[in-house]
């Protein structure tokens, strides 16, 4: 994104913790200065949730996100001169566990739960208040497929022989998401669906992530929640068929949770990235006219092995 935007003609500065950044997260003063004249502001920042919900990640991943967006919310309210356009990161994983119909921005039904809470808290912080001379819009990402660790975490399994179709089951119940924040929702145990393999996977190619973003920055009409997805979620059963396709595995096992618990476990990350029903749809961006690159999942994919086949190998 850093590189796009300089081509562009923008002069990019960043925070971040790393020493490369050119203001800490910790700089309050050195982050108004950055922010009070700039032109567009967009905000990635929060830890990678492709791990395990430990009580100690669990806090991590809300604080992550929600303290950055607070102290970019109080450098654009201290601003002489705020940025005309915020763009906030936040994910499509804010609706509930839904088989039956998509969400949208206008239709959609907010769930309840740990990751649920994430998103809301986050959302909530950056739409706080009112910033007459900035427009909002939080990117709800489905999850995005590039060079990323949920990426590579899913080809690895269908390579492994677990790309078959993955069946939600019984399995003894756990506190890991339970609700998180000032207003934690849902159970305080985990619960399980019947899906049968159908439950949908919504994607986004990462080359529309940027495209999507462009798009928000061309057309002035858009604000407040955008879902970040490809018009055609699949089910689960096609997504480990296009895995496999895209991998050269003919066969995959079938997976039910009492196996796929301990594989995900293995790979340090949580199951409900293949067991939650994620269905949303982009009517924002195919309202005001997007066209999405990469629509379909299977060229998707194979696009992005084909990527990941010609990056050289770390020594």
């Amino acid at each position: 994104m850093i590189a796009e935007l300089q081509t562009a003609g923008y002069r990019v500065s960043t925070i971040g913790r790393e020493a490369t950044a050119d203001v800490s997260w910790n700089d309050e003063p050195g982050i108004l200065r950055l922010v009070d004249g700039a032109q567009l502001l967009i905000n990635l920042a929060g830890k990678n949730v492709g791990c395990r919900y430990t009580d100690t990640a669990r806090e991590q991943i809300l604080s992550s996100r929600v303290e950055t967006t607070r102290s970019l919310h109080a450098a654009v309210v201290g601003a002489t001169n705020p940025p005309a356009l915020w763009l906030n990161a936040s994910t499509a994983t804010i609706y509930e566990h839904s088989m039956n119909e998509p969400n949208t921005e206008s239709s959609g039904r907010i769930g309840a739960g740990f990751s649920v809470d994430v998103a809301r808290n986050w959302e909530n912080e950056f739409f706080a208040g009112h910033l007459a001379n900035t427009r909002r819009v939080a990117l709800r990402m489905a999850i995005v497929l590039g060079d990323g660790p949920a990426t590579r975490k899913l080809l690895t399994i269908a390579r492994f022989g677990l790309g078959g179709t993955q069946h939600d089951s019984w399995w003894p119940s756990h506190r890991r998401y339970r609700g998180i924040g000032p207003d934690p929702s849902g159970s305080e145990r985990s619960a399980w669906y019947r899906t049968g393999g159908k439950q949908r996977f919504s994607w986004i190619h990462v080359d529309d992530v940027l495209g999507a973003i462009w798009h928000i920055i061309d057309h002035s009409e858009i604000t407040g929640p955008v879902n970040l997805a490809s018009p055609n979620p699949v089910m689960n059963y096609e997504l480990m068929a296009d895995l496999r396709r895209a991998v050269g595995r003919k066969y995959g096992l079938s997976v039910y949770r009492w196996m796929l618990e301990p594989a995900m476990f293995l790979l340090r990350v949580e199951p409900e990235m293949l067991l939650k029903s994620r269905w949303a749809l982009p009517e924002k961006l195919q309202n005001t006219g997007y066209s999405f690159t990469w629509p379909q999942l299977a060229p998707a994919l194979n696009d992005i092995v084909e990527t990941l086949g010609k990056k050289p190998v770390s020594p």
